[in-house]
């Protein structure tokens, strides 16, 4: 392992400051995705500037009914919140899906956004990747693809996106606050996160030495009800190969409010905007489900190997939007 300097900041603009004199430095939250990457020679950074100790770890409500959640709040702890458990269901049954217990009890909110892929030429250093190092290639177009993209990829990357927790922050339009040399800002979460395109080395729309201090979720729109599936190989730590975050609202058997978003399919959770402008003010049917997610997933390009993906994805969205629409 590369030799390394380790900071424990006392503060987040001393965090930031660190970062900004050390273009090599990395923040270090619970470290379950970052310390894996160094230890396979991924992730090779001169300096680690530690924020777990940082007063990032809360969670309150807004004065509009929302909800602050602190970038080093644990995911376990998130999970069990009881504003979360009752209001946003799905990013609950998101975190619950993901990963262990126990890397639930360390890996935090920040960090689960950060979290790259899992795709195996990128972990493998003996092997070309424009994610890891631009322009060597992506070995994954001629070779295993099963687990890989089928929307939004380019001749440069089919790698997906690893996080439950985004999708669900996707689909809840969610927002994701930063502090930096500049000062702070604030994007939604439905932007954060990049399409490869002829960059894919670009995970994310964060700016060098920013950090991320906290999301915050806007109010539950009136009657919303939320569900998140995922479909996987085993039971427990495993990836996505589909998953779909629901947010649905149905008055006198209309939908009033839609949002749907899709894991394990792109270089980022994917909010399925096509989808949602056929549900919006559509009669709550099957048919109509169907008919929603079919249109957006028209836009999908499968691989020699994972054309399955789409079916899986289909059955997934619309057995979900039934049973939050039978629920309503």
């Amino acid at each position: 392992m590369k030799p390394f300097a380790y900071l424990r900041a006392r503060s987040t603009e001393e965090a930031v400051q660190e970062s900004a004199a050390h273009p090599g430095a990395v923040f270090l939250g619970g470290g379950t995705n970052l310390v894996d990457l160094m230890k396979l020679g991924v992730e090779a950074p001169d300096r680690l500037i530690d924020i777990s100790r940082l007063p990032l770890d809360h969670v309150t409500e807004t004065a509009d009914g929302g909800l602050r959640i602190g970038a080093t709040v644990r995911n376990s702890d998130l999970a069990a919140h009881p504003v979360v458990r009752t209001h946003y269901p799905v990013l609950s049954q998101a975190l619950l899906s993901g990963a262990s217990g126990q890397l639930r009890n360390t890996a935090t909110t920040g960090g689960n956004l950060l979290q790259r892929t899992r795709c195996p030429y990128f972990q493998d250093t003996s092997k070309p990747c424009n994610k890891r190092e631009p322009g060597t290639g992506c070995p994954a177009l001629d070779s295993a693809q099963r687990d890989l993209a089928v929307l939004g990829h380019s001749t440069y990357c089919v790698a997906t996106h690893p996080s439950d927790m985004a999708v669900a922050l996707s689909a809840l339009d969610a927002t994701v606050h930063l502090h930096g040399p500049d000062g702070g800002r604030t994007l939604p979460a439905t932007g954060f996160h990049r399409l490869p395109g002829d960059t894919p080395d670009r995970d994310t729309e964060i700016r060098p030495g920013e950090l991320i201090t906290e999301v915050v979720l806007p109010p539950r729109p009136d009657g919303a009800a939320s569900l998140y599936r995922k479909a996987r190989d085993r039971a427990s730590f495993a990836f996505a190969l589909a998953s779909v975050a629901a947010v649905l609202s149905v008055r006198d058997g209309r939908i009033e409010h839609a949002a749907l978003a899709f894991g394990g399919l792109a270089h980022r959770p994917w909010r399925a905007q096509a989808a949602e402008d056929v549900l919006r003010g559509a009669p709550a049917t099957e048919e109509t489900f169907a008919r929603a997610v079919d249109a957006e997933l028209a836009a999908a390009r499968p691989l020699r190997d994972n054309a399955f993906k789409v079916g899986l994805a289909r059955n997934l969205a619309v057995d979900a939007l039934a049973e939050l629409a039978a629920d309503s």
